[in-house]
């Protein structure tokens, strides 16, 4: 019994550790892009990232949607962003972990700004890279209190 205690303790305790921001992917600016190769992202399957920008961590992640196209999004809520929860993936759906919104991957885009979605993040492909604006990048600063 001892033992199924320990396991269940440990068990948590890695679920914990995978929802932490050490999940996000520290990228950096290369110029003024960050650059992400296509081959990191997977038909519904969001990849978490990380980057510093004058001293503050902005988080963000990238994901193809089942049409095929790139949708990207500060990790952060355009209404919850102040609780610094984000989100995490179930599914085909982004949930917001502090009201418990879910969106649809295939939703994410310029259209959803305002309300409780995702912050949408102006991207780009080109060739075999995913580039994000650094400006766009420092602009969601704020999302990041």
């Amino acid at each position: 019994m001892r033992n199924l205690f320990i396991l269940i303790i440990l068990a948590l305790v890695g679920m914990l550790a995978a929802c932490s921001s050490g999940s996000h992917k520290t990228v950096q600016a290369d110029g003024s892009v960050v650059k992400i190769p296509l081959t990191d992202l997977q038909t519904q399957q969001a990849a978490f990232y990380r980057i510093n920008l004058d001293g503050k961590e902005i988080r963000f992640f990238a994901v193809k949607g089942s049409d095929g196209r790139i949708r990207t999004a500060l990790d952060a809520c355009d209404v919850c962003y102040k609780e610094r929860k984000g989100y995490q993936q179930q599914g085909d759906l982004m949930l917001c972990r502090n009201c418990n919104l879910t969106f649809p991957i295939d939703r994410i885009g310029p259209s959803s700004v305002g309300g409780c979605n995702p912050h949408f993040l102006p991207s780009q492909v080109t060739g075999d890279q995913l580039l994000l604006p650094v400006a766009e990048l420092k602009q969601g600063a704020r999302f990041f209190p």
